[in-house]
């Protein structure tokens, strides 16, 4: 059973940076691709940023200029870089994982902008 586990939500003031980490049990080449969601309250979870084996990235509008995603396959750990933070951006951010037919997903971590 593949396992995902995220760190770095927290608190962040408007303008502000963090770095997400999500932590997997797998070689994440051996997924398809990888990539983050995030769902606000009374929201419909969102794709943030997504990343292919191959390295294509797909990105929501609202994110494109400010958040980045990457990965280091040496610790099997794919990150999301966010600067530039909005109050909008608050949300429970969740890391995803798929092959044909399967898709992972982690327990999600908190991200709250606020003054």
């Amino acid at each position: 059973q593949v396992q995902l586990v995220e760190s770095g939500g927290g608190l962040v003031q408007p303008g502000g940076s963090l770095r997400l980490s999500c932590a997997a049990s797998a070689n994440i080449f051996s997924f398809d691709g990888v990539g983050w969601y995030r769902q606000a309250p009374g929201k419909q979870r969102e794709l943030v940023k997504t990343l292919t084996r191959n390295g294509v990235t797909n990105s929501a509008d609202s994110v494109k200029d400010r958040f980045t995603i990457s990965r280091d396959a040496t610790k099997n750990t794919v990150f999301l870089r966010m600067n530039s933070l909005k109050p909008d951006d608050t949300a429970v951010y969740y890391c995803n994982a798929w092959r044909v037919g399967y898709d992972y997903w982690g327990q999600g971590t908190q991200v709250t902008v606020s003054p």
